[in-house]
């Protein structure tokens, strides 16, 4: 009940969802394990649908799909990707909240910042079920307005969860969010070098 609490929350009223957030001070596997590990299957399946049921077009080419062999190594990885890759955005925030002055004790700063790392990833994987139909334009345009959103929850959370000054707190979401675009970078990086050894997309007929 509280997920789904706060997931609304953070849409309705974030400011307000941040406090209660706050005030809940639950431990890093009640905040990780209730929300992650669920939340990131929407945009797997999604797209494990997508392409391979529905696929997409390139200009005036035909349709394109996958095979399900291929679609669901694909989406395993992208799976487990995510896992990671919000853990590892988390460990970040609370290792950097010592250089910003953060005064909690240890456990609250790994709870607080694990959950600023959970719960504005939150639109983007919700986001994620628009692969069920992956058409580029329509990806793009939804991830764009996804990933705007998940950036201000940062700015909006950061001053809050981790109760310092809103200018102290712009840099320090600044700097949460130029490492969440590093770990961007890796996975598409790993995808690449993945798929140009052999283990890239299969298309069918």
């Amino acid at each position: 009940m509280a997920m789904l609490q706060h997931t609304l929350g953070i849409f309705i009223n974030p400011h307000r969802e941040w406090e209660r957030i706050r005030s809940d001070k639950e431990s890093f596997l009640r905040v990780y394990l209730r929300h992650i590990p669920l939340l990131a299957l929407i945009p797997v399946v999604a797209a494990y649908f997508g392409v391979t049921q529905v696929g997409w077009s390139i200009g005036s080419g035909g349709v394109v799909r996958l095979t399900s062999e291929s679609a669901l190594l694909m989406c395993v990885a992208a799976y487990f990707a995510q896992l990671v890759a919000v853990y590892m955005l988390g460990e970040y925030i609370n290792w950097m909240s010592r250089s910003f002055g953060v005064e909690d004790g240890a456990d609250e700063r790994h709870f607080e910042g694990t959950a600023l790392a959970v719960y504005s990833a939150i639109p983007i994987m919700l986001a994620g079920a628009v692969l069920v139909y992956p058409e580029l334009w329509l990806v793009v345009s939804v991830y764009i307005l996804a990933g705007g959103y998940g950036v201000y929850l940062i700015y909006e959370g950061i001053p809050i969860l981790m109760n310092i000054p809103k200018e102290r707190g712009f840099i320090y979401a600044s700097s949460v969010i130029t490492v969440a675009l590093v770990l961007a970078v890796v996975v598409m990086v790993t995808t690449v070098i993945v798929w140009s050894s052999g283990a890239g997309p299969v298309y069918t007929n």
